[in-house]
C-alpha cells in the first residue's frame, strides 16, 4: 500500500462523525466498566454516573441520526462537545479532580482540535477548561489550591497543544488535498498516455496503409514523368515514369545535385526567358530555373510545352504541369513537374494538319469555281436575273465567300504547323496597312453601334514583313475586337513606336477574358468561356493566325484582358530586319 493510499484512509476530513466519535465511546465504556470492579475506580457519585452514560448515549444518537452531510462539518464539533460534557460527569461521579477517568478526555479534545478552523482550537480549550472546572464547581469545599491552579493552568497548556494539533492536521489535510491531486493528475496522465498510444498505433497502421496505397500508386505511374525540385531547381524526387522517359534511374539522378533545367533543350529556355522580359539584348543564360518556374512564383499553375533531353540525347516532345510544392505550414519548399509524353500526339497533329491542309486545299478549287458561276449568272446580260433571284444569288455568294475564308485560314494553320507557310518579305508601311484594317472594318463597326477610333503617328512607321500577312494579322484583332464588344463601346486601334520596336495595339472595352484563360488563346479553335456564354460567333483561329504572322516576322504577341473590363492585344514588330521564324515556299499559292 502506497502512502497517498494509507494517508487517504484517516479520517481528518471524513464526512462520518459516527467513526470519529468511536474511539471516545470505547475509552467511555471501558471507564464505566471498571467502576464495577471494586478496588479499581470507585463511584463517589453514581448519579453522575449514570448522568454521563445518558450524556454519552445522546453523543452516541446525535453522530448517527443527524445528516451531517447535509447540515456541514463546521457543526460536527458539537458531537465531541457532547462526549466531553459526558465524560466531565463521569470524572465528577468518579473522584472529581483525583479521578484516572481525565485521561479520556484527550480523545474528543484531539477530535475538536484536528477539525478545520482556527476557531475549533478556542472551542477545544474551552471545553477542557469546563470539563476541569466541573469539580471545583460541585465540590468546592474539597477544592485545594493545587486543584485550582491546574483548572486555571491546565488549559493554557491544553490551548498550545491544540494549536499545534490544529496547524499539524491543517498541513496534513493540505499534503493528503495535494497527494490526491497529484494522484487524480497521474491517473489523468496515465489514462492520457494510454489513449495517445492508442492513436499512436491505430494512425500508425494507418500511415503504413496509406504509405503502401502511395507507394503502388507511384509505381503505377509510368506513362508520366513526375519529377520534384527543391526551390532552386536541385531534383530530389524521381518516379518510375521519370526513369522510362528519360533513361535514368533513381539512384542516378537523387543526390547527385542534378538539376532539371539539365533536360531541357537549351534553346527553348533562352526563348522563354526572352518572352519574360523582352528589354534582354543579350542572350540569357539557359542555366536559369526562373524560365521553368517564374509562372508559379508568382502563384500559378504552368502548363507547358517544352522538350526534355533523355541520357542518350533523344528528344522528347512533352507537356509540362509545374506546380509547388508545400509544406505542413503552407511554406513553398520546391516544385512538382510532371511531363506527359507528346510524341504520339503531335504525330497525330501532324497527320490532322496534313489532312486539313490536304481537304481545304481540295476545296478551294470547288468553291472558286461556284463563285466564278454565280458572278458570270449576276453578269449575264442576255437572260437577266430578278430582283428576287438576286437577292438570293447574293445570299449564295456570301457563304461561298465566308465558306472560302474558313478554308484559307484552315489550310493557313495547317501550313503554320507544319513550319512552312508563304510569307514575302519587304519593305511594309505600317500607317497604311493600319489605316487599311480601320477603315475595312467602320462599315462593320457602325452596324454593331461600337466607336471605332484609330491613333496613328504623323511620321511614316517602316518595318521589313509581308504588307499582306501584317493586313491579315491586323483584320483578325480589330474583327476580334467587334465581335467582343457591346454596342455602345469603343475599340481603339493605335500605332506607334517603342524604342526599336513598332507596337500595333488594339483596345477594346468589352466582355473580356479570364486570367487563366489567356495562355490558351492563342491555340488553335480555343474559344474563351466568355465567348461562348455571350454566344459570340468563331471558330478560334483568328489568334493563332495573328500570332503566326507575328511569330515569322521576329515580333512578339502581347495579350492583357480583364473579364467585363476589356481587352488589349498589341503587335510588336522589331524595325530592324528580322531572321524570319517561317520559311517562304516559292511559288506556294497565299491563303487569303
Amino acid at each position: 500500500m502506497t502512502v497517498d493510499r494509507w494517508l487517504g484512509r484517516i479520517p481528518l476530513d471524513s464526512p462520518s462523525v459516527f467513526l470519529k466519535l468511536v474511539p471516545t465511546l470505547v475509552g467511555f465504556v471501558i471507564a464505566l466498566g471498571l467502576t464495577f470492579i471494586p478496588g479499581v475506580m470507585s463511584a463517589h457519585l453514581p448519579v453522575f454516573i449514570v448522568g454521563a452514560t445518558a450524556v454519552m448515549i445522546g453523543a452516541l444518537l446525535l453522530a448517527l441520526l443527524v445528516p451531517w452531510r447535509r447540515v456541514g462539518p463546521r457543526w460536527t464539533v458539537a458531537v465531541p462537545l457532547v462526549a466531553m460534557a459526558s465524560i466531565a460527569l463521569m470524572r465528577i461521579g468518579t473522584g472529581g479532580s483525583t479521578s484516572a477517568i481525565g485521561v479520556i478526555l484527550l480523545l474528543p479534545f484531539v477530535w475538536i482540535a484536528t477539525e478545520e478552523g482556527r476557531r475549533n482550537i478556542v472551542i477545544a480549550a474551552v471545553g477542557i477548561f469546563v470539563v476541569l472546572l466541573g469539580p471545583i464547581l460541585v465540590d468546592h469545599d474539597a477544592t485545594s489550591p493545587a486543584d485550582l491552579l491546574r483548572a486555571f493552568f491546565s488549559p493554557v497548556i491544553y490551548l498550545i497543544v491544540a494549536a499545534v494539533v490544529n496547524e499539524i492536521a491543517h498541513r496534513s489535510r493540505v499534503q493528503l488535498a495535494a497527494s490526491r491531486a497529484v494522484a487524480a493528475q497521474r491517473e489523468e496522465l496515465l489514462e492520457q498516455a494510454q489513449r495517445t498510444q492508442d492513436e499512436l498505433v491505430l494512425n500508425e497502421a494507418r500511415l503504413k496503409t496509406a504509405n503502401r496505397l502511395i507507394q503502388s500508386i507511384w509505381n503505377a505511374v509510368t506513362e508520366q514523368s513526375v519529377i520534384g525540385t527543391d526551390l532552386d531547381g536541385v531534383i530530389d524526387v524521381w518516379n518510375p515514369g521519370a526513369e522510362k522517359m528519360l533513361g535514368l534511374t533513381e539512384a542516378q539522378v537523387v543526390g547527385h545535385d542534378r538539376r532539371v533545367i539539365e533536360f531541357h533543350l537549351v534553346s527553348e529556355l533562352e526563348d522563354r526567358l526572352r518572352d519574360m522580359d523582352a528589354r534582354f539584348t543579350t542572350v540569357v543564360s539557359a542555366d536559369d530555373f526562373s524560365a521553368l518556374v517564374d509562372t508559379v512564383r508568382a502563384g500559378y499553375a504552368d502548363v507547358r510545352d517544352w522538350t526534355y533531353v533523355r541520357a542518350d540525347g533523344k528528344q522528347v516532345p512533352v507537356q509540362v504541369a509545374a506546380t509547388p510544392r508545400i509544406d505542413e505550414n503552407g511554406h513553398r519548399v520546391g516544385f512538382i513537374f510532371v511531363a506527359t509524353d507528346m510524341t504520339q500526339a503531335r504525330e497525330f497533329a501532324r497527320l490532322k494538319d496534313e489532312f486539313v491542309g490536304l481537304i481545304s486545299h481540295e476545296l478551294r478549287t470547288p468553291l472558286s469555281s461556284i463563285l466564278g458561276y454565280l458572278e458570270l449568272m449576276r453578269d449575264d446580260d442576255e437572260a437577266p436575273l430578278s430582283d428576287e433571284q438576286l437577292q438570293y444569288l447574293g445570299v449564295a455568294e456570301r457563304n461561298a465567300h465566308r465558306l472560302l475564308r474558313l478554308v484559307g485560314d484552315l489550310l493557313f494553320t495547317a501550313q503554320v504547323e507544319s513550319g512552312r507557310f508563304p510569307i514575302d518579305i519587304t519593305d511594309a508601311e505600317l500607317r497604311s496597312v493600319v489605316s487599311a484594317s480601320v477603315e475595312s472594318a467602320r462599315p462593320g463597326a457602325a452596324a454593331a453601334g461600337v466607336a471605332l477610333v484609330m491613333e496613328v503617328p504623323d511620321e511614316p512607321v517602316d518595318v521589313r514583313g509581308d504588307t499582306v500577312r501584317l493586313g491579315q494579322a491586323v483584320d483578325n484583332l480589330v474583327s476580334n475586337a467587334l465581335k467582343f464588344t457591346p454596342a455602345g463601346g469603343s475599340v481603339t486601334v493605335s500605332l506607334r513606336r517603342d524604342r526599336d520596336e513598332a507596337v500595333v495595339a488594339v483596345t477594346d472595352t468589352g466582355i473580356g477574358i479570364p486570367a487563366v484563360e489567356l495562355s490558351q488563346l492563342s491555340q488553335r479553335f480555343f474559344r474563351a468561356s466568355t465567348a461562348t456564354r455571350n454566344a459570340v460567333p468563331g471558330v478560334g483561329l483568328g489568334l493563332t493566325i495573328t500570332k503566326a504572322i507575328v511569330t515569322a516576322h521576329g515580333g512578339r504577341l502581347d495579350i492583357a484582358s480583364e473579364e467585363g473590363v476589356g481587352t488589349s492585344i498589341s503587335l510588336h514588330l522589331p524595325i530592324e530586319t528580322p531572321a524570319p521564324v517561317a520559311e517562304a515556299v516559292p511559288g506556294a499559292e497565299a491563303a487569303p
